[in-house]
């Protein structure tokens, strides 16, 4: 494998990286955002036992996200760290906020309220700094000599603001679909009307995304446009329009399992546009991958590790997920 190949390399993984988070802990999130809307008690005890055994488990990809930027692409983790400090560190004390209330609310049940006030708000937070952190990579980062050159509120614009707001409907939708594959009666009823406005609302809000992404720079533009590759990104949209149909009828069909898969098509797809916009730029307008990627033999270290831990990862994951493959009722699964 040559020096030019290995960052192209580590760029596919922490993308595999960062869908494996918005998979696994997006739904975990979009429990949180939905939880006012369910019923005090029973309801929301039963939304919570459907993550209660592996939601902790969800972040490791996250620190694993975090920690490969830093170590495979040094120069623009030394960039986005300082451009998005406020947004990085709200999502943070969210996450464990929201861990704290998880926990809290079984042992506190005199304050329950609480501590269900403080999951939502906690999971709200995180899934919007994440769409704020998104938006305010795609809109670019002012850099000079490789360092962040831009102000504190840089990150902060209608368009962050717009990616933020998608990515908690996008969330709630991943929410809703797992609780309507996971949980049966009431919960199940409640999380069936609340996907199909989640699925409207998302849909709308990526055509939005969309729309205004290409605009931000030159460079989105000529990805998505310039012929002949308009041929093959136009495939993109094409595959969202059968995506949502196929989410809709699902959910008026009543089905079960899929509308999870269809939402986690959504988010598949999406990420393959989000690449067609920035790639080969790591730091959009800034860095490509192999400006930003660290040397040869470090890359080379790492893969290494790589390829032993992320099997491993996926093994006590799917086991995990395999042992509490079925339903959850009052009591937990069963």
């Amino acid at each position: 494998m040559t020096a030019f190949d290995l960052p192209t390399t580590w760029a596919f993984i922490l993308a595999f990286v960062i869908f494996a988070y918005v998979v696994l802990d997006g739904f975990d999130l979009g429990i949180g955002i939905l939880f006012p809307t369910l019923q005090s008690g029973q309801d929301r005890d039963q939304a919570m036992n459907s993550v209660a055994p592996i939601w902790d488990g969800n972040e490791t990809w996250l620190v694993l996200g975090g920690g490969g930027l830093l170590a495979a692409f040094p120069v623009a983790y030394a960039v986005v760290m300082p451009a998005l400090y406020a947004p990085i560190i709200a999502m943070l004390l969210a996450l464990v906020f929201r861990g704290v209330a998880f926990e809290t609310r079984w042992r506190d049940p005199g304050h329950q309220r609480f501590w269900d006030v403080c999951f939502a708000g906690g999971s709200i937070v995180a899934a919007f700094a994440q769409g704020v952190a998104l938006g305010a990579m795609l809109q670019g980062i002012t850099v000079e000599a490789r360092a962040y050159a831009g102000g504190w509120w840089d990150w902060l614009s209608p368009f962050s603001l717009l990616t933020g707001v998608s990515l908690v409907i996008g969330y709630a939708l991943l929410g809703a679909t797992w609780l309507i594959m996971k949980t049966e009666g009431v919960v199940q009823e409640h999380a069936y009307s609340r996907a199909f406005l989640a699925a409207i609302a998302t849909l709308v809000c990526l055509g939005l995304v969309s729309a205004a992404t290409p605009f931000l720079e030159n460079a989105y533009y000529e990805h998505w446009f310039a012929w002949p590759r308009i041929l093959y990104t136009s495939q993109v949209p094409l595959l969202i329009a059968i995506l949502f149909a196929a989410l809709f009828v699902s959910l008026r069909r009543r089905y079960e399992v899929l509308p999870f898969l269809l939402s986690l098509g959504v988010f598949a797809v999406s990420m393959i546009g989000l690449g067609i916009s920035v790639f080969p730029d790591i730091v959009p307008g800034a860095f490509t991958i192999h400006e930003a990627a660290a040397p040869h033999s470090s890359l080379v270290f790492m893969l290494v590790g790589v390829v032993i831990l992320v099997p491993i990862i996926l093994a006590y994951t799917g086991y995990a997920y395999w042992i509490f493959r079925g339903k959850v009722g009052q009591e937990g699964y069963h």
